[in-house]
C-alpha cells in the first residue's frame, strides 16, 4: 500500500555520463534511424533516453522505494521529460537527484487509487538544470 508520507522524501545525487555507445544503443532498441543518435561524433540524447537513469539510481539514490507501491498493483502511468535548453549530448556529465513530489489519492471507477509523482532533475557540472523527468505511477485498489 501506498505510503502517504513518502512525499517530500528525497534521493541523494547520483552520476549519469552520457556515452556515445549508450545513446546509439538506445537509439537502435527504439528502432531510431535518426543520423543525430547514431552518425554524429557527439550525439544528442533522444528525447527518452533519460529514463535509463534507473540503472545509475539505486539505494540512497532512490526515493521511489519509500513510496512503497505494491507492484502487483501498480501502473507506470506516466512519464513527462523536459529539455530546459539544448539536450545533453554524449561526453555530458549529468547529477540527477530525485524527489517525491507528492502522493495523492482519488477514487476511480473501479475502487481507490493511489498516485506517485516522482520529479528527477538533471544538472550539468556547472548546477545549470539541463533536464526535468517526471514520473507518475498508480496503484489500484
Amino acid at each position: 500500500m501506498v505510503d502517504d508520507s513518502a512525499a517530500g522524501v528525497t534521493g541523494e545525487p547520483f552520476v549519469l555520463d552520457v556515452e556515445r555507445g549508450k545513446i546509439r544503443e538506445f537509439a537502435a532498441a527504439t528502432h531510431s534511424a535518426n543520423p543525430a543518435y547514431l552518425d554524429e561524433e557527439r550525439p544528442v540524447v533522444p528525447p527518452t533516453f533519460l529514463t535509463t537513469a534507473f540503472f545509475w539510481q539505486s539505494g540512497a539514490s532512490d526515493p521511489w522505494a519509500a513510496v512503497a507501491m505494491d507492484q502487483h498493483r501498480g501502473l507506470h502511468a506516466e512519464q513527462e521529460f523536459v529539455f530546459h535548453g539544448p539536450p545533453p549530448r554524449a561526453g555530458t556529465r549529468l547529477v540527477g537527484q530525485s524527489r517525491i513530489e507528492s502522493v495523492t489519492r482519488k477514487e476511480g471507477r473501479s475502487g481507490p487509487l493511489a498516485f506517485a509523482v516522482m520529479v528527477t532533475e538533471f544538472r550539468d557540472e556547472a548546477g545549470r538544470l539541463v533536464a526535468t523527468a517526471r514520473l507518475t505511477g498508480v496503484e489500484t485498489g
